[in-house]
């Protein structure tokens, strides 16, 4: 089963490239972020022409996440607990059916931060609280979860061309970075990480002239696998190339391979 998570950067807007990915990397599960639609605006027949169940969590001009799966999804919860106040739409949970069992999969849009210092910063920090509190809540029920989207975390400097440069950025701070190492401790595994130690790995570049030919890039959208999901894991791949096509989301899409009986 391959499980992928793409900040799309308005799903209107690309979505001649999210069909084409669709087509060509052929992903049982596409978890997207940005979409920058409400729910009734989003391509559901475009998407489902080409066999995929769609659950999606709009808003207006902003944010926005889904759960694509040609699988059949069995729930699909938006909102992350722990903040009734709180409605921006950043997370979309789902149970995907495949013949092994159920898989729990959540689309994640956390909080860019910045301005440090100012409450954006604070809601960024509270966000991953109550992200981790949940994800605690979730691995008790001791099946396949998968964490899957845009955190707006660079974890390491090893996930930056030039660490140096994001001090004083949200996405690199001390705290942020803590915070993410917190979530692992839970028993989560960083994909990416158990397969590829090297430099380099990318999946975001500034539309700054240069920056992608030159591969000044950060990684921060994740694929974070329970312990039932990282025994199946074989292999995980970001599909850079998408990032050179004509008016590019600035995010390219990341994928994990595990095995699973799918239908």
């Amino acid at each position: 089963m391959r499980i992928a998570t793409w900040n799309v950067n308005s799903v209107r807007s690309r979505i001649d490239h999210l069909l084409a990915w669709l087509k060509d990397k052929q992903p049982d599960v596409l978890c997207l972020q940005e979409l920058k639609c409400q729910d009734e605006q989003f391509p559901r027949s475009q998407v489902e022409d080409l066999g995929y169940n769609v659950a999606v969590h709009g808003q207006k001009s902003y944010n926005g996440v889904a759960v694509l799966s040609k699988h059949p999804i069995d729930e699909a919860t938006p909102r992350l607990p722990g903040d009734e106040d709180d409605v921006h739409s950043r997370y979309l949970e789902a149970v995907i059916s495949t013949k092994d069992g159920a898989l729990r999969i959540a689309s994640i849009y956390l909080p860019n931060g910045n301005p440090i210092g100012t409450d954006k910063f604070k809601y960024k920090l509270a966000w991953m609280d109550r992200l981790e509190k949940h994800a605690g809540k979730l691995l008790a029920l001791e099946e396949p979860l998968v964490l899957a989207g845009d955190f707006n975390v660079i974890p390491t400097p090893l996930d930056a061309e030039f660490p140096e440069r994001w001090t004083k950025d949200a996405l690199f701070q001390p705290e942020t970075r803590a915070k993410f190492r917190e979530l692992l401790a839970l028993g989560f595994t960083d994909a990416l990480r158990a397969t590829h130690d090297g430099k380099g790995l990318y999946t975001f570049w500034d539309y700054f002239a240069g920056n992608f030919e030159k591969n000044n890039g950060i990684r921060i959208d994740h694929l974070l696998l329970s312990p039932r999901a990282a025994d199946r894991l074989e292999s995980v791949a970001i599909d850079k190339k998408v990032r050179a096509a004509e008016k590019p989301s600035d995010h390219v899409p990341i994928y994990a391979d595990l095995r699973f009986a799918t239908r």
